[in-house]
């Protein structure tokens, strides 16, 4: 968005998943909004207890110059310090995930797998917020109209890799596209930049008796991520990714969770969340289907905005 006097700013975390909860939240508000990259300083990795600029880098905080905006919306713990700096400054703040000062927060959005108690300035969720929305959805279901062409029952994969490792296990993704496979009419899958190649090569090689589209990360052509989530009858989505289980939520498809193997203990939690609210099952629960209704998380946490008055003048 242009540079400006806009009364919502985006404070976009280095971490694309984490940035893309607080700018999913933005664009689904209709409003012009103002994306502040923040660059982390060495005394970011402190637990900075109050509000305070000095996480940021000198050139980051350059940015912050008024006027300043009516709403802020943040995510992840070290941006907190920076939007309750903000907040000092008379602006409102919505911030996303577990951080200190969230008595300060005028709302804050949690997943339900956080485990956080109830608070009047606290809403909780399934999963994350995203940035797929029911109108992308609908335009992709004309974009990649192809992928219906597919023998049915088809299965969409939404493969990633370990949190802090270089590329999956080419053994794990194997086992997995043999799974898959041994299930399905057809697989369109979708490898993330944490697969790595190796893995995606393995996983090609394990989709070869099934037709199959698979779009590995840096290919050339776009990413039909989302025709998947449009033409899927079935996903499987492996559970190191939060984003990807939360956008699948989207859908109407049964929706089965496939470990890696080192996922930790959010993961787990948010798992068996999903599990607990009929919105997922186990891969070894598949293909058994089962029914879910979708879960536009986002469209919750705007309408609670909305609410509260967050976006009016006193």
């Amino acid at each position: 968005m242009s540079a400006g006097p806009e009364r919502v700013w985006v404070l976009a975390d280095p971490r694309a998943g984490t940035a893309a909860q607080a700018i999913g939240i933005a664009e689904r508000l209709g409003e012009p909004f103002r994306t502040v990259p923040l660059e982390w300083g060495r005394l970011a990795r402190l637990p900075l207890p109050w509000p305070t600029l000095m996480g940021l880098t000198p050139e980051s905080r350059a940015a912050f110059v008024a006027p300043w905006p009516r709403l802020v919306i943040s995510a992840g713990r070290r941006s907190a310090p920076v939007a309750l700096w903000l907040k000092r400054r008379g602006t409102r703040i919505v911030h996303c995930m577990r951080a200190p000062g969230s008595g300060g927060f005028d709302l804050q959005v949690v997943g339900a797998h956080d485990g956080m108690p109830p608070a009047p300035n606290r809403i909780e969720i399934l999963g994350a917020a995203h940035r797929v929305t029911p109108a992308a959805l609908d335009a992709a279901r004309t974009r990649f109209e192809a992928l219906r062409d597919l023998p049915s029952p088809r299965v969409g994969l939404l493969l990633g890799g370990p949190v802090r490792a270089e590329g999956l296990d080419p053994a794990i993704a194997a086992a997995l596209g043999r799974k898959v496979a041994g299930f399905a009419g057809s697989v369109m899958a979708t490898a993330s930049r944490r697969t790595g190649a190796a893995a995606t090569a393995a996983l090609a090689e394990a989709l070869s008796p099934v037709p199959h589209r698979l779009h590995a990360w840096g290919s050339a052509g776009e990413n039909p991520y989302l025709g998947i989530l449009v033409w899927a009858d079935v996903m499987v989505v492996s559970g190191d990714s939060v984003s990807m289980l939360s956008e699948a939520l989207v859908t109407a498809a049964p929706i089965f969770i496939a470990p890696l193997g080192d996922e930790g203990p959010r993961h787990r939690a948010l798992h068996a969340s999903l599990q607990a609210a009929g919105q997922a099952r186990p891969i070894d629960d598949a293909p058994t289907p089962f029914a879910r209704q979708p879960r536009d998380e986002v469209a919750r946490i705007v309408a609670a905005i909305r609410e509260r008055g967050l976006l009016t003048h006193e």
